[in-house]
Protein backbone atom coordinates (compact mmCIF):
# COMPACT_ATOMS: atom_id res chain seq x y z
CA UNK A 1 0.00 0.00 0.00
CA UNK A 2 1.25 3.47 -0.89
CA UNK A 3 -0.05 6.18 1.43
CA UNK A 4 0.15 9.92 0.81
CA UNK A 5 0.43 11.45 4.27
CA UNK A 6 -0.23 15.13 4.91
CA UNK A 7 -0.99 17.41 7.83
CA UNK A 8 -1.69 21.01 8.80
CA UNK A 9 -3.32 22.19 5.60
CA UNK A 10 -4.78 25.12 7.55
CA UNK A 11 -7.22 26.16 4.84
CA UNK A 12 -4.57 26.72 2.16
CA UNK A 13 -6.27 25.12 -0.82
CA UNK A 14 -3.62 26.24 -3.34
CA UNK A 15 -0.86 24.47 -1.41
CA UNK A 16 -3.08 21.40 -1.07
CA UNK A 17 -3.77 21.43 -4.81
CA UNK A 18 -0.03 21.63 -5.55
CA UNK A 19 0.68 18.65 -3.31
CA UNK A 20 -2.15 16.56 -4.74
CA UNK A 21 -1.10 17.32 -8.31
CA UNK A 22 2.42 16.12 -7.53
CA UNK A 23 1.12 13.03 -5.75
CA UNK A 24 -1.25 12.11 -8.56
CA UNK A 25 1.68 12.10 -10.98
CA UNK A 26 3.67 9.83 -8.68
CA UNK A 27 0.71 7.67 -7.68
CA UNK A 28 -0.71 6.70 -4.29
CA UNK A 29 -3.39 4.38 -2.93
CA UNK A 30 -4.84 6.28 0.03
CA UNK A 31 -4.67 9.81 1.47
CA UNK A 32 -4.10 10.23 5.22
CA UNK A 33 -4.33 13.70 6.80
CA UNK A 34 -3.21 14.31 10.39
CA UNK A 35 -5.52 17.20 11.26
CA UNK A 36 -5.63 21.00 11.24
CA UNK A 37 -7.55 21.04 7.99
CA UNK A 38 -9.39 24.32 7.41
CA UNK A 39 -8.19 27.16 9.68
CA UNK A 40 -6.84 29.89 9.57
CA UNK A 41 -6.31 30.04 5.79
CA UNK A 42 -8.55 31.95 3.42
CA UNK A 43 -10.23 28.92 1.78
CA UNK A 44 -11.71 26.69 4.49
CA UNK A 45 -14.65 25.43 2.44
CA UNK A 46 -12.64 24.81 -0.73
CA UNK A 47 -10.06 22.94 1.35
CA UNK A 48 -12.72 20.74 2.93
CA UNK A 49 -14.26 19.98 -0.46
CA UNK A 50 -10.86 19.13 -1.96
CA UNK A 51 -10.12 16.70 0.86
CA UNK A 52 -13.57 15.18 0.53
CA UNK A 53 -13.12 14.73 -3.22
CA UNK A 54 -9.77 13.01 -2.59
CA UNK A 55 -11.40 10.53 -0.16
CA UNK A 56 -9.04 11.66 2.58
CA UNK A 57 -8.98 9.80 5.88
CA UNK A 58 -8.58 12.56 8.46
CA UNK A 59 -8.08 12.84 12.20
CA UNK A 60 -8.93 15.89 14.28
CA UNK A 61 -6.37 18.60 14.96
CA UNK A 62 -6.52 21.44 17.47
CA UNK A 63 -7.87 23.98 15.00
CA UNK A 64 -10.52 21.50 13.81
CA UNK A 65 -11.74 21.11 17.39
CA UNK A 66 -11.69 24.88 17.91
CA UNK A 67 -13.74 25.46 14.76
CA UNK A 68 -16.28 22.87 15.82
CA UNK A 69 -16.66 23.71 19.51
CA UNK A 70 -15.48 27.23 20.37
CA UNK A 71 -18.20 29.76 21.23
CA UNK A 72 -16.65 32.88 19.71
CA UNK A 73 -19.10 35.13 21.57
CA UNK A 74 -17.64 33.99 24.88
CA UNK A 75 -14.03 34.73 23.92
CA UNK A 76 -12.61 38.14 24.84
CA UNK A 77 -9.41 38.91 22.90
CA UNK A 78 -6.90 41.29 24.47
CA UNK A 79 -4.61 42.06 21.52
CA UNK A 80 -5.06 43.05 17.89
CA UNK A 81 -3.63 39.69 16.84
CA UNK A 82 -6.12 37.82 18.99
CA UNK A 83 -8.99 39.94 17.67
CA UNK A 84 -7.96 39.27 14.05
CA UNK A 85 -7.64 35.55 14.77
CA UNK A 86 -11.07 35.45 16.38
CA UNK A 87 -12.68 37.24 13.44
CA UNK A 88 -10.99 34.80 11.06
CA UNK A 89 -12.38 31.93 13.12
CA UNK A 90 -15.85 33.47 13.02
CA UNK A 91 -15.63 33.88 9.23
CA UNK A 92 -14.40 30.30 8.75
CA UNK A 93 -17.25 28.93 10.86
CA UNK A 94 -19.77 30.88 8.79
CA UNK A 95 -18.26 29.71 5.49
CA UNK A 96 -18.14 26.07 6.52
CA UNK A 97 -21.65 25.94 7.93
CA UNK A 98 -23.16 23.82 10.69
CA UNK A 99 -23.05 20.47 8.86
CA UNK A 100 -19.32 20.59 8.16
CA UNK A 101 -18.58 21.99 11.64
CA UNK A 102 -20.42 18.99 13.08
CA UNK A 103 -18.33 16.65 10.93
CA UNK A 104 -15.13 18.36 12.11
CA UNK A 105 -16.29 17.89 15.67
CA UNK A 106 -16.83 14.18 15.11
CA UNK A 107 -13.46 13.46 13.49
CA UNK A 108 -11.55 10.83 15.48
CA UNK A 109 -8.39 11.83 17.30
CA UNK A 110 -6.69 8.59 16.19
CA UNK A 111 -6.96 6.23 13.24
CA UNK A 112 -5.32 2.78 13.17
CA UNK A 113 -4.52 1.11 9.86
CA UNK A 114 -3.30 -2.51 9.62
CA UNK A 115 -0.32 -3.02 7.30
CA UNK A 116 1.16 -6.01 5.51
CA UNK A 117 3.90 -6.63 8.09
CA UNK A 118 1.22 -7.58 10.62
CA UNK A 119 1.68 -4.30 12.45
CA UNK A 120 -0.18 -1.03 12.15
CA UNK A 121 0.09 2.66 11.33
CA UNK A 122 -1.33 5.11 13.85
CA UNK A 123 -2.49 8.44 12.40
CA UNK A 124 -2.70 11.19 15.04
CA UNK A 125 -2.34 14.96 15.04
CA UNK A 126 -0.03 15.24 18.02
CA UNK A 127 1.05 12.07 19.81
CA UNK A 128 -0.49 8.90 21.28
CA UNK A 129 -0.05 10.19 24.84
CA UNK A 130 -1.77 13.48 24.00
CA UNK A 131 -3.32 14.33 20.61
CA UNK A 132 -2.71 18.02 21.39
CA UNK A 133 1.00 17.56 22.16
CA UNK A 134 3.08 17.14 18.97
CA UNK A 135 6.36 15.38 18.45
CA UNK A 136 9.02 17.83 17.27
CA UNK A 137 12.26 17.31 15.40
CA UNK A 138 14.43 18.69 18.21
CA UNK A 139 13.16 16.35 20.94
CA UNK A 140 15.45 13.74 22.47
CA UNK A 141 14.65 10.05 22.13
CA UNK A 142 13.53 10.09 25.77
CA UNK A 143 11.10 12.95 25.13
CA UNK A 144 9.73 11.22 22.05
CA UNK A 145 9.33 7.94 23.95
CA UNK A 146 7.36 9.69 26.68
CA UNK A 147 4.85 10.92 24.08
CA UNK A 148 4.64 7.46 22.49
CA UNK A 149 3.78 5.94 25.86
CA UNK A 150 2.76 2.31 25.60
CA UNK A 151 1.02 2.63 22.24
CA UNK A 152 1.40 -0.58 20.21
CA UNK A 153 1.70 1.03 16.75
CA UNK A 154 4.74 0.24 14.62
CA UNK A 155 4.57 3.53 12.67
CA UNK A 156 3.14 6.80 13.99
CA UNK A 157 2.19 9.32 11.30
CA UNK A 158 1.64 12.76 12.80
CA UNK A 159 1.81 16.53 12.31
CA UNK A 160 1.35 19.48 14.61
CA UNK A 161 4.88 20.90 14.72
CA UNK A 162 5.04 21.87 11.00
CA UNK A 163 8.59 20.46 10.62
CA UNK A 164 8.91 17.00 9.03
CA UNK A 165 11.18 14.27 10.34
CA UNK A 166 11.52 10.49 10.32
CA UNK A 167 12.93 8.91 13.52
CA UNK A 168 13.19 5.40 14.87
CA UNK A 169 12.76 5.35 18.65
CA UNK A 170 12.98 1.85 20.06
CA UNK A 171 10.47 -0.30 18.17
CA UNK A 172 8.45 2.68 16.91
CA UNK A 173 9.00 4.72 13.77
CA UNK A 174 7.77 8.31 14.16
CA UNK A 175 7.03 10.08 10.87
CA UNK A 176 6.09 13.72 11.28
CA UNK A 177 4.79 14.85 7.89
CA UNK A 178 5.25 18.60 8.43
CA UNK A 179 2.72 21.09 7.07
CA UNK A 180 0.98 21.70 3.77
CA UNK A 181 -0.33 25.17 4.54
CA UNK A 182 2.08 26.60 7.12
CA UNK A 183 5.51 25.21 6.32
CA UNK A 184 8.11 27.45 8.00
CA UNK A 185 9.35 30.17 5.65
CA UNK A 186 6.53 29.79 3.13
CA UNK A 187 6.60 29.12 -0.59
CA UNK A 188 6.53 25.34 -0.24
CA UNK A 189 4.53 22.49 1.28
CA UNK A 190 5.43 19.14 2.81
CA UNK A 191 4.22 15.73 1.71
CA UNK A 192 5.25 12.23 2.79
CA UNK A 193 4.80 8.93 0.98
CA UNK A 194 4.68 5.88 3.24
CA UNK A 195 4.89 2.61 1.30
CA UNK A 196 4.15 -0.62 3.13
CA UNK A 197 4.76 -4.23 2.09
CA UNK A 198 5.28 -7.59 3.80
CA UNK A 199 9.01 -6.82 3.92
CA UNK A 200 8.73 -3.46 5.68
CA UNK A 201 7.99 0.26 5.46
CA UNK A 202 9.62 2.87 3.22
CA UNK A 203 9.26 6.62 3.83
CA UNK A 204 9.86 9.35 1.24
CA UNK A 205 9.49 12.96 2.44
CA UNK A 206 8.97 15.54 -0.31
CA UNK A 207 9.01 19.34 -0.52
CA UNK A 208 6.56 20.81 -3.05
CA UNK A 209 6.62 24.43 -4.32
CA UNK A 210 3.30 25.97 -3.28
CA UNK A 211 3.61 29.67 -4.10
CA UNK A 212 2.53 30.61 -0.58
CA UNK A 213 4.18 33.79 0.65
CA UNK A 214 5.81 33.83 4.05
Amino acid sequence: MRFLCLSDVHGNVDALAAVLAMAERRGFSRLLVAGDLCFPGDAPLATWRRLLAANASCVQGLSDRALATLDVDRVHPSTDHERARLERLRAARTELGELILARLGKLPTQLRIPIETGGEILLVHGSPADPSEPFSHDMTDEELSALVGDDPADVIVCGGSHVPFDRQVGDVRIVNVGSVGEAPGGGYAHATFVETSPSGVMVDQVVVPSGRAA
